[in-house]
This record gives structure tokens, C-alpha cells and sequence, in this order.
């Protein structure tokens, strides 16, 4: 069965974040939905208070003149953008148009005198615009005329419209950016908390490691014997542990990178992973015996270690481990292909493998291949399953540079 805590966990955070940003969303579209409907209502009534006082101006010519005053008063203090027209379309009046487009001077040289000569084509535009905004209010006229009344919204109304998309822009904008700088001090905060749990088991392991050297040498002196084979392997053991130990101390520092025979470097591993592995599983290494790369061999040790026990645990009873290294001159490229005759793993997965907390097995924290990842791209290569098909097997693909110089970077 699949598990992937780690995933797990940052689903929730994906989803409380989704679900905190459409809640913000929600309520500012709303809330600004009721604003711009209130002011909308506002501005109809404005429309409608300026109709009338233009009404009482015409059809009340013999009142006096203050009421005259007052009624002019009331009519200029509602700025609103709108033209009057007669049942044909005429236009008769407007208000709060730009007036650089509704008064032409008929000589331009001359700037005291201004015509009251208008754009057609302006009025026309903001005319047929006003009637696709809203509904024409209706002027009965005691002569039986009727005037039509169109307008469209201020300067204000229309900035409140696209207000939300604008809000909700700048709030995608902070999840995003909150989103990332919690990921990025999480990553730090569990960064800092591996090197140092790694530096302390390195650190622990050094005692035992230079106790059993000393057992070693002196069950030899004790012990003497033609066949010295299990001395021989009991002493690589000790070696890999002292290697294991000297990668965990390295953990956070900067990899020394130099020049290696590839196949070589394999191979040595192979031949130490082959006899500590069921005889029913077989290794096989072809390929160019002379690539030569950048390479700080424990590290890439520990790549080839966690490839090969991925695949001997893919391998549920007996099988095969093929290794095949190849270079493209073409584009200075080594290729080297870890094909098992395992359980194969699912297209969906192939991505996943290499996340953190992603393992199949009961047992394990899921982090050889997130490791192992993380290993070849210092050695400023890459990884990815080339092929995989389950029940039949599985075809890792590892590619590096050949020949070439890199600068240090930090292991995690």
C-alpha cells in the first residue's frame, strides 16, 4: 500500500489556503456586489431628480426667479454623464461630457470665440453606449412630447465594478507568495533538523566503527588462516560503514567533485552488493568502460546503493538487475540505465516516487529515492523513470554531464 505522509500533510495546507482564499473571495464579491447595486440605485435616482429639474426648467418658463434659481441649483449639483433626446433620437440636451469632444471652436486660431458645434461621431458613441447600459427614463412634456432621458454610471461606480478582480488579483497574489514563503521555511526548518539528526548519527558511529577496525585486526592476529574471505568481507563491511558514516558527516557541508571512470565506480559497488544479496537475483553491468565524469564517488555510492535495493525490493522472489552505461559524444551526456524485472510501478506514480515520505512498503520513511534524487542533481544530473510497466519491471534513467567542471553546492 502507498503512503506518503509528507504529501499528506501539505494537502491540508493546500487546502485550507484554497479554501481561505475563496472564502476572502467570496465575501468581497458579494459585499461589493452590494455596493455597487446600492450606488447604482443612487445614480438612477440622481438621473431621474436631474430629468425632472430639466422638465421644470422648460415647462415652467413664467415662475419666478428664484425658484428658477433653485431648481438650476438642484440640476447642476447632480454630476452625472447624460444626454436628453426627443422621441427621434435628436439630441437635445448633455451634461458631463468631455468637453474638449462637445465644443469644436469653428476657428481654431480664434480661442475667445467657441462655438456650440459638436463631435457627431462622439455623441453618437457615448449615446449608443448609455442605451446598452441602462434603460432610457421616460420625460412627459405638457405639449404631449416626450423626452428620453439615457445616462451612464460615474467615474466611480464603473472603478467599483472592477474593484473585486482587482482585490482578488492582489489576494491570489499574497496566497501565492505566503504559500511559498511557508514552504520555503518549512523546507529550511526540516533541512536544518536532517543535517543535524545526520551529523549526530555520524558522530555516534564513529566509536563502534574504530572499535570494530580494532576487533577486526586483532581476530585476524588471533585467528590465523589461509582462507582470510570472511575477514576479507567482515573488513568491507566495517569500510561501509565508515563510508555510510563519512556520507552522513558531509551532510550540509560542500561534495568535493573530481574526475572518475564511471563503470569502475559501479562496478566496485555492484561486486559489494552482489554477494550480500540473494543468490536468486543476478547483476549484470555492460556498457562503455572509459566514461569518465565529475563525480564524489561516495555519494555517488549512496545514488547506486538506494537504485539497487529499490530494485532487489521490487523483485518479489528471483530476477534480474541490469546496469547499461552509455555516452552521447554528441552532447557530452552519460546515460547509465537501472533495469529490474520487479513489480513495476504505476504511470501515475512516476513522478511521485521521488517526493519525500513516498514508499510501498511498510516499513521505511520514504526518503531513499528523494535522497538519492537530491544526490544526482549535485552531481548536476538528472533522474526520472525512463520506463516502467507493471508486473514486468521498471527502467530507471540517470543522466550526467561528461567532462565537465561544476562548483560545489550543499548536500540538503
Amino acid at each position: 500500500m502507498q503512503r506518503n505522509p509528507y504529501r499528506h500533510h501539505r494537502q491540508h495546507w493546500k487546502l485550507f489556503l484554497f479554501l481561505f482564499a475563496a472564502l476572502i473571495a467570496a465575501a468581497s464579491l458579494l459585499y461589493t456586489n452590494y455596493l455597487t447595486k446600492s450606488l447604482s440605485k443612487s445614480e438612477r435616482t440622481k438621473a431621474e431628480v436631474w430629468a425632472m429639474s430639466t422638465r421644470s426648467i422648460v415647462s415652467m418658463p413664467d415662475v419666478n426667479d428664484e425658484f428658477i434659481s433653485f431648481i438650476y441649483a438642484v440640476r447642476d449639483s447632480l454630476s452625472l454623464p447624460a444626454i436628453i433626446t426627443d422621441e427621434e433620437g435628436e439630441i437635445i440636451f448633455w451634461r458631463d461630457l468631455d468637453s474638449t469632444r462637445t465644443n469644436i471652436a469653428s476657428d481654431p486660431a480664434d480661442t475667445l470665440a467657441q462655438s456650440l458645434i459638436y463631435d457627431p461621431g462622439y455623441f453618437a458613441s457615448e449615446l449608443a453606449y448609455m442605451r446598452r447600459r441602462h434603460d432610457p427614463i421616460v420625460i412627459e412634456l405638457e405639449t404631449g412630447q416626450r423626452w428620453l432621458v439615457y445616462y451612464k454610471d460615474s467615474s466611480a461606480l464603473r472603478q467599483l465594478r472592477i474593484f473585486p478582480y482587482i482585490q482578488l488579483s492582489l489576494i491570489a497574489i499574497f496566497i501565492v507568495i505566503a504559500y511559498t514563503v511557508f514552504n520555503s521555511i518549512k523546507r529550511s526548518e526540516e533541512n536544518l533538523v536532517w543535517v543535524g539528526m545526520a551529523k549526530e548519527a555520524a558522530h555516534q558511529l564513529g566509536t563502534p566503527i574504530s572499535s570494530l577496525m580494532g576487533w577486526l585486526e586483532l581476530a585476524r592476529a588471533t585467528y590465523e588462516s589461509e582462507d582470510t574471505m570472511l575477514f576479507d568481507e567482515m573488513e568491507r563491511d566495517v569500510y561501509r560503514l565508515e563510508v555510510v558514516a563519512d556520507r552522513f558527516s558531509k551532510i550540509g557541508s560542500d561534495p568535493h567533485l573530481s574526475n572518475h571512470n564511471i563503470y569502475d565506480v559501479i562496478k566496485d559497488y555492484v561486486d559489494y552488493f552482489r554477494v550480500r544479496t540473494s543468490g536468486r537475483i543476478s547483476f549484470e553491468l555492460e556498457g562503455d568502460q572509459h566514461v569518465e565524469a565529475m563525480l564524489n564517488v561516495q555519494l555517488f555510492d549512496w545514488i547506486i546503493e538506494n537504485l539497487l535495493k529499490n530494485a532487489v525490493n521490487a523483485i518479489e522472489s528471483e530476477g534480474k538487475v541490469h546496469i547499461h552505461l552509455f555516452e552521447n559524444i554528441a552532447k557530452e551526456e552519460i546515460f547509465i540505465d537501472l533495469s529490474d524485472t520487479g513489480r513495476g510501478i504505476p504511470r501515475s506514480n512516476w513522478e511521485t516516487i521521488f517526493l519525500p515520505g513516498f514508499t510501498t512498503r511498510k516499513r521505511g520513511w520514504g526518503l531513499g529515492l528523494s535522497l538519492t534524487k537530491r544526490m544526482v542533481r549535485l552531481h548536476r544530473g538528472q533522474i526520472f523513470v525512463k520506463e516502467s510497466e507493471v508486473g514486468k519491471g521498471t527502467t530507471i534513467r540517470i543522466i550526467l554531464k561528461s567532462n565537465l567542471q561544476y562548483e560545489p553546492t550543499q548536500i540538503g
